[in-house]
């Protein structure tokens, strides 16, 4: 007896789902997981687990933070770059801050847990930290003295143009005292919270300042990666950090120094991407060698 026409398609579609179930969510996984058990595989699918006195203390592929409870820097360890991943390398909420290089006034709330920083004022307040950790010029153009974005909100007679009639330092609020006391001849005043500067026609402006150009600290010890979960820092920011660790421990910087450069990669396949140290490796290197005071 022959089925009807719209009884045989659904049979035949049925095989086909029963059939490609099988080849593509079982046996295909299933294959992929027996290829990556491999030799030389195995340790990469598994996680690329580190782990020190038989105990896993990280991943070669995710980086962690290196601080005490209260979040503040161990200084006998090298840092790691920032994190905006959930409160700091959480693989769970792995993202970027999503700020851009327009991101330069904060908003200042009358409550603060409605107040944020803007990416300059981030970068200005981690470049400031970052120097006082290790020793060196923190200071970056437009940034002020205690670490915000050096900005202000200068309000002009004829919007745009005309005289200055107003000037407001709008990351710094009442009562600091702002990074510059005049600008064209008209006294700055510190922000106020809940105000809108710019929304009230205030013209952001950032300021210079005297910083040096080239700054003492790079930008990945001030910026967070776009995953949020980048194991590795730049050698320029390792090396910034030889001393401070070397200190620590009471080892000779030379020493701590050869242990950052047996733990720098290179470029991939010589020429993609740029020289990376892999801070937890580097970390339990130290931990080994050079146990800490």
């Amino acid at each position: 007896m022959r089925l009807p026409t719209w009884i045989a398609q659904h049979l035949a579609a049925l095989r086909a789902v029963l059939v490609f179930t099988v080849l593509l969510g079982l046996v295909y996984p299933l294959a992929l997981v027996a290829v990556g058990q491999l030799p030389g595989l195995n340790h990469k699918t598994d996680g690329s687990l580190i782990s020190s006195g038989g105990t896993t203390v990280g991943s070669a592929l995710i980086g962690q933070s290196f601080t005490d409870e209260d979040g503040n820097p161990v200084a006998r360890y090298f840092q790691s770059r920032p994190s905006a991943a959930g409160d700091g390398y959480d693989p769970t909420a792995t993202s970027a801050s999503n700020l851009g290089p327009e991101s330069v006034v904060d908003t200042i709330a009358t409550d603060p847990e409605e107040s944020s920083e803007s990416l300059l004022t981030q970068v200005c307040g981690r470049s400031k930290s970052v120097g006082e950790l290790n020793g060196v010029d923190g200071r970056r153009p437009y940034c002020t003295d205690d670490g915000v974005g050096a900005v202000l909100a200068v309000f002009r007679a004829d919007g745009l143009t005309g005289t200055v009639t107003r000037v407001v330092s709008v990351n710094q609020a009442a009562p600091a005292t702002p990074f510059v006391s005049e600008y064209q001849g008209v006294a700055v005043e510190p922000a106020q919270p809940g105000e809108d500067y710019v929304a009230a026609g205030g013209v952001v402006t950032p300021i210079r300042g005297d910083a040096p150009a080239e700054p003492a600290v790079p930008a990945d010890a001030v910026t967070a990666s776009a995953s949020g979960l980048d194991p590795q820092i730049s050698p320029a920011y390792a090396e910034l950090q030889v001393n401070r660790v070397a200190r620590e421990r009471g080892a000779d910087p030379a020493a701590v120094r050869k242990l950052v450069e047996e733990h720098t990669d290179g470029r991939g396949l010589g020429f993609l991407g740029a020289p990376g140290v892999n801070v937890l490796e580097l970390n339990l290197a130290l931990d080994k060698q050079f146990a800490a005071r």
